[in-house]
């Protein structure tokens, strides 16, 4: 049974729209995945500039292995965002063969509804030219329904044949895209092969390093004793500057008979302009800009174990971030300098004011700013100090009060 032209018109309406949605929806998928992928790349070049030069001092240290083991988990994440471009290949594959099994039964379709409108059209007239059958009508008013006849047999023909062209172009298209998105696949194939390639060297890399490392037991104990109590004294120095904080604040308040308010939890009396930062301060939890342009958290927040000693666990008041040498360290929100100074161990060492909340930035070989200088975001404060092994690592804390806070989730996403 032959379905009716203007129903198949529909249905090939009905399927073209939905096959435009599910394509659209392919569109979105391949753009957020092309834009992870570009992100991740841009993450394994930045840690590839810091690795090289930790390697360049040809001495292994906890920051080379700190770099290395961040390459090993971006190069995981990019080898699966490969591995899930490779899934959505193939399932475009899948959909791009449908669709081409459905265009060539359309096509089929068309065409043997084509030939019917032919075969009908002769056994009407007979045999007859449709000039002939037109003009060998009896009366003006068969001729009339004659030449309308003519004309919508006409338009229909002329309807059938545009469509049948339409879906043929629109099969050349799907096979040529089909063609191009296995290209697409094994070129992604074998970017996955090399990465993971990359990822059996870098492993071995590691490898290596730990074993140096373990072997440098006895140091990397002397080491770690030393920065507990760096770690001691850094505390010490910024409790000291905000007790003296909240002594002045207090007395000033009390002097002044001030009505400064005391923000919830805060032990600061705040004038209107304080708490205002502070409030504009809290409202950024989670989109402050990192200190430093480039680099990843080569020492987190509170205890954890150390990289290669066993049973050894590190504190850590504030994150460490690893960046390139002589990278510039900015302040993270708008505040005011209230301390500088210098912290063995730590070098350069600055604190900044937000109304209640402090931020201190340490390991700086150049200060660029003053004691009791006003600075706004992203200001350039100093210059981070690359030690003899070559790492380049910034010390950042956060404080609210005397409360020393974790700094990651403070920082904008990476």
């Amino acid at each position: 049974m032959r379905i009716s032209l203007s129903f198949f018109f529909a249905a090939l309406m009905v399927w073209m729209i939905s096959h435009q949605e599910i394509y659209a929806q392919t569109r979105k998928s391949r753009a957020d995945l092309e834009r992870e992928k570009a992100e991740i790349q841009k993450r394994l070049l930045e840690f590839d500039q810091i690795l090289k030069k930790t390697a360049e001092t040809k001495k292994v240290s906890v920051g080379q292995l700190n770099a290395v083991n961040k390459q090993l988990q971006n190069r995981i994440s990019y080898i699966n965002t490969l591995n899930r471009e490779v899934r959505l290949l193939d399932t475009e594959i899948r959909e791009t063969e449908s669709k081409i099994t459905n265009l060539e039964k359309d096509l089929k379709n068309l065409r043997e509804e084509y030939s019917g409108m032919i075969y009908t059209s002769s056994k009407l007239n007979q045999g007859m030219t449709m000039t002939a059958f037109v003009f060998s009508s009896d009366t003006f008013k068969q001729f009339y329904m004659r030449l309308k006849y003519l004309k919508q047999y006409s338009d229909a023909r002329k309807k059938q044949v545009e469509q049948i062209e339409k879906v043929t172009l629109e099969l050349a298209d799907q096979r040529k895209m089909l063609e191009q998105k296995k290209t697409d696949k094994q070129e992604v194939l074998q970017q996955e092969q090399q990465q993971k390639q990359q990822l059996d060297k870098a492993k071995q890399e590691q490898q290596g390093i730990v074993n140096t490392l373990t072997q440098q037991e006895q140091d990397l104990r002397k080491q770690i004793a030393a920065a507990k109590k760096q770690q001691e004294n850094l505390n010490k120095m910024i409790k000291a500057i905000i007790e003296e904080e909240i002594r002045k604040a207090e007395a000033e308040a009390k002097k002044a008979n001030s009505t400064a308010s005391r923000a919830s939890g805060s032990s600061i009396p705040l004038t209107p302009e304080a708490a205002a930062l502070s409030s504009s301060f809290a409202g950024n939890r989670g989109k402050l800009p990192w200190p430093v342009e480039s680099g990843f958290i080569s020492r987190p927040f509170g205890t954890h174990p150390h990289p290669t000693l066993k049973g050894i666990t590190e504190d850590n008041d504030g994150v460490d971030i690893q960046t390139t040498p002589n990278a510039s360290v900015r302040a993270v929100f708008d505040g005011e300098v209230i301390k500088i100074g210098t912290i063995p161990g730590y070098g350069g060492t600055i604190v900044v004011r937000h109304g209640e909340y402090y931020t201190m930035y340490s390991k700086l070989k150049v200060i660029s700013v003053k004691s009791g200088q006003k600075v706004t975001a992203k200001q350039v404060l100093g210059q981070v100090y690359t030690n003899k092994e070559g790492v380049a690592e910034v010390h950042f804390e956060t404080w609210k009060g005397l409360q020393p806070l974790n700094p990651s989730i403070w920082l904008a996403g990476r």
